[in-house]
């Protein structure tokens, strides 16, 4: 359905809650807000096929300027608002941006953005900034003449390398159409204008963003937080009626750990349909979510490239425990290292064909190395995983994160879903670190639930709590301590970051 639309039929219906501070946006403040920076934005002589990109905490016009593209014809990026300068910059560069926009409280970072023809800034400004909120109110309330659908071109979160730009085909058609993804959110979860969508993680990822212009387009209410809390986040479920959210596993894995009495104190009834994705759930840890908020759990396996769609739901997942579903959009191959399909119950690198195209926006060589080498028209994300006889997927790792010890491959991903439901975990990563026998040795690193307990004491606790649940030679053999771990807010770890650590001089765990 076309905003503009839903603004005539519900002008005072709220588009936008901020959870925290209560702020309301309502469907006419939000199709009038995206009007004019579209205004704006093709008075600077932007035209589709053209690039914003932008940098914002979970600010309340967060989605207006997401909103002011889409119905541009512009390919815009929703860059993270935790990179560092040069990583800003690199994004900014390689997009080809013509506009960028944030706000003051993104200020320090937004100084290393290169040279860009049109800079805004909200609620306040800098040297080399227009005034956002200046610039905006010079332009009408009213959709351009000829208005057609955008896309976002969004990177990839940077885990194991430079982010890569995503760059689907831009569709051009005229602005209402909400595509397959669309149709799968109303076929799937039962989105409609009754709906209301809570939004839990930074509105810069993938889904979030995607999953509240959909919620939008049905006439529903979004629910954003300003940053995730696992008790604020059950009281805005109950506070605002939330039918749908979307959450990623250390979400959870936080609402689980907090007091009995906490979680009992918020009635969550509301809910019916928690979606989940971003990395792979513990199985006990769903197990508990399900049997806390009843069989509404959804789960799906995709990426930015929208190669694939794999989906479960929670009848199908507890007959399949620690699956993914299996594929709604692309067909999927499990191949081994020769390219040649591997039988059922066998890990392989995951191929995927039929899916939508994708490639890495000025990257070649990415792009060829996301195609199947045996040129059948497959693409992969990376992952290594086996589909069972009913044809349902199941991850077991990235390709990049095995470990190789005495020759024989280890999969982190098992030890660290072991580890992750110890009571006295708060988050945990795994991974392979030098060793002059066995080539790699398997390490873990935690972040404790208190710091005062990280030791000689705890690390042999939980050594030994992962042996009694998982094959020894998956255990780490030692366990280093931290009071935080590089954990990206949409779930993903960078364990490149921790690795790199114990690689650089290569010297013995």
């Amino acid at each position: 359905m076309h905003l503009g639309q839903i603004a005539a039929q519900t002008p005072e219906k709220p588009a936008v809650i901020m959870a925290g501070s209560g702020r309301v946006i309502t469907f006419a403040e939000l199709n009038d807000e995206s009007n004019r920076l579209a205004q704006l934005l093709h008075a600077e002589g932007l035209r589709p096929g053209d690039h914003i990109a932008f940098m914002l905490e979970n600010h309340p016009l967060f989605l207006a300027v997401a909103w002011a593209a889409q119905r541009s014809g512009l390919y815009y990026t929703a860059i993270s608002s935790r990179l560092q300068p040069d990583e800003l910059a690199y994004i900014v560069e390689n997009c080809e941006a013509k506009a960028f926009i944030t706000s003051a409280a993104m200020e320090a970072p937004a100084r290393a953005v290169p040279d860009v023809p049109l800079r805004l800034m909200l609620d306040g400004t800098a040297p080399g900034f227009d005034s956002y909120e200046d610039r905006v109110a010079q332009h009408p309330a009213e959709p351009l003449e000829n208005e057609v659908e955008g896309q976002d071109m969004l990177y990839s979160s940077g885990t194991t390398g430079r982010p890569k730009g995503v760059k689907p085909p831009l569709p051009l058609s005229p602005i209402g159409n909400g595509g397959p993804l669309m149709m799968l959110i109303q076929g799937l979860f039962g989105a409609d204008a009754d709906s209301v969508y809570l939004s839990p993680a930074p509105l810069y990822h993938a889904a979030p963003l995607r999953y509240s212009l959909i919620f939008h387009r049905c006439g529903a209410t979004v629910v954003v937080m300003e940053k995730f809390d696992p008790e604020a986040a059950l009281a805005a479920i109950e506070k605002y009626g939330v039918t749908h959210s979307q959450w990623v596993p250390t979400m959870f894995i936080r609402m689980l750990k907090l007091p009995e009495e906490t979680r009992a104190r918020y009635d969550v009834s509301s809910l019916k349909c928690a979606v989940h994705a971003a990395a792979p759930c513990p199985v006990p840890v769903k197990e508990q979510m399900i049997g806390w908020w009843g069989p509404i759990l959804h789960e799906y396996y995709a990426g930015t490239e929208g190669n694939c769609f794999v989906y479960t739901n929670s009848e199908d997942w507890l007959a399949h425990k620690g699956a993914v579903g299996r594929p709604i959009i692309g067909e999927v191959h499990v191949c081994g290292e020769d390219g040649e399909e591997l039988p059922a119950g066998t890990p392989g690198t995951l191929y995927f064909g039929n899916g939508l195209p994708f490639e890495y926006h000025g990257d070649e060589e990415k792009t060829a190395a996301s195609r199947d080498p045996k040129g059948r028209g497959w693409t992969t994300l990376g992952d290594v995983g086996y589909v069972d006889g009913d044809g349902f997927l199941y991850l077991t790792d990235r390709r990049s994160y095995m470990i190789i010890s005495g020759g024989v491959n280890i999969y982190p991903q098992e030890a660290e879903n072991v580890l992750a439901v110890h009571p006295k975990v708060a988050d945990v990563a795994v991974f392979g670190v030098p060793d002059p026998e066995m080539g790699e040795a398997v390490k873990a690193v935690v972040q404790p639930v208190s710091m005062d307990e990280a030791g000689d004491d705890l690390a042999a606790e939980l050594i030994a709590y992962c042996r009694d649940n998982l094959a020894h030679y998956k255990c780490p053999r030692s366990v280093d301590f931290r009071a935080e771990l590089p954990r990206h807010p949409t779930g993903k770890l960078y364990k490149r970051l921790l690795k790199d650590e114990y690689w650089k001089d290569r010297r013995p765990a």
